[in-house]
Parts: C-alpha cells; structure tokens; sequence
C-alpha cells in the first residue's frame, strides 16, 4: 500500500450469496465489530436484490455500497438487466465490471467490459476493473502480455481525469475460489506491470493515484502479507466477505498506519 499517493479499498464481492434476511443479520454483526475505520474505504458490492437494504442498512457507518455487474446501456429492450443509473439512483457508489466469472459463464468480452466502464463513469460510479489469467495462460508464460491487453482494452476512451475514478482488481483466475492464492511476490509483480501499463497510457501521477486491488482469495490468513507489496492498495474479497470476522481482520490489516 502507497496512501502517500492513492486510496486503499478492500472490497467484498458477496457473488449470488446472501437472502435478504442475511444481509441485515451481517449488518448487525460487523458494525459491531468493524467500527469506522480511518485509513481505508470498506465497500460490500452485494446482489442487485439487496442493495436498498445495504444502503440503508450502512447508511451511518463508513461502508459504501456497491454492485456486481451492470449494463452498458443507460436503458432499453434488455430484459434482466440493471443500467448503472439505476444503481447510481439506488445510492450505490461502486460497481464490478468484467469479473472472470461473468467473463466465463455470461460470454462477457473486452469490448463490453470497456464498454460498461463508460457507462458507469457517466453515471457517477466507481468501476472495479476486473482483470487476470487462467492457470494455463500462466503456464504459457503469457500473463503480462495479457493482464496488459485487458487493461488497455478496459481503459480505452477513458480520459485521463476520469482515472481517479477508476479501480483495477488483478484476479488471477486460477486463484478464484479454489483455495489457491498468488504468493505475494507474484500478485505484486502483476499488480506493478499495470501500474506500468497505466503510466504508459496516462503519465506517472495517473499512475501512481490509481487503487490497484489483488482479488485473487485474498483471506484473513494472507491479506497482511499482499497489503504490504507496495503495488496492491487493497482486496476484491470474495468468501471471506461473507464472514464478518474475517472480512473485519482483512479490513484492519488495510488500516494500519
């Protein structure tokens, strides 16, 4: 982490996790026990069902509310889909845009991704940039080159003082859920080359004021050890967002001085 420079943020992606019931049952929970940290922004992107009760449910403490996906299109003839006006009209403040998961199970492309970065940018929100590897890509020897594309791709069009609205999550995909994480050496080495990447497209201080997250099963065992890379300004977390203590221990971690 650089707060010298840029935003820490831990995230928790909830994923199709969570009835309404339980929703307010973690509010209870972790309010308790989070408090209102200092040094870091906490933010639960939850299911689009829950996110009323999540905004009302935080309203007073210091957890922003955000979304798991949303359209690139600001309306229309798309049934099931939620534009990022409707979520922006919600009170949510951020957004996940092009997950591996949408990526894989919902035929999500880069030229949509890109395109659901403009539409949240025009709506106020904060885009979460999904980008990473599978494990064969990894194997190949070609994660820079890809985790590059991904970022150009996702950026393109963006203008420069937009930057600051943006969050890249480097999640390799090999590490999604399956108990597997990147050492904090190679998450680090990832995270720095799109820092890399975003200084060659928008100059140093773009750069060095962009969050960078790691996503890939960052838990309350290992999230010390990744936060203290220079380069990773927090977490996309995913189960362990789903258990208040842990989410809290991931969330101290990020809020030390």
């Amino acid at each position: 982490m650089n707060r010298r420079y840029r935003k820490t943020i831990i995230a928790g992606n909830w994923k199709m996790n969570k009835t309404l019931s339980e929703t307010r049952a973690f509010a209870e929970e972790i309010k308790d026990m989070l408090g209102r940290p200092k040094w870091c922004e906490v933010v639960l992107c939850v299911p689009y069902v829950n996110i009323p009760a999540a905004v009302r449910l935080f309203k007073e403490s210091r957890i922003a509310i955000g979304a798991e996906n949303c359209h690139y299109e600001s309306h229309g003839a798309y049934t099931g889909e939620v534009s990022a006006e409707m979520l922006k009209e919600l009170g949510v403040k951020y957004v996940i845009i092009g997950h591996s998961e949408r990526r894989q199970y919902y035929n999500e492309t880069d030229f949509t991704v890109n395109k659901k970065v403009h539409a949240a940018l025009e709506a106020g929100l904060h885009p979460i940039v999904c980008v990473g590897e599978s494990l064969e890509q990894r194997e190949l020897g070609v994660t820079m080159e890809l985790i590059a594309y991904q970022v150009k791709a996702a950026l393109a069009g963006v203008p420069a003082d937009k930057m600051r609205h943006v969050v890249i999550a480097y999640e390799p995909i090999w590490a999604i859920g399956t108990g597997k994480t990147a050492t904090a050496e190679q998450a680090a080495e990832v995270c720095e080359s799109i820092r890399v990447v975003i200084r060659k497209l928008y100059g140093a201080r773009v750069a060095r004021a962009v969050t960078i997250q790691y996503g890939g099963s960052m838990n309350a065992k290992n999230a010390a050890e990744l936060l203290a890379q220079p380069d990773i300004d927090g977490g996309l977390i995913g189960g362990a967002s789903l258990k208040p203590a842990d989410f809290t221990s991931i969330v101290n971690d990020a809020n030390q001085e």
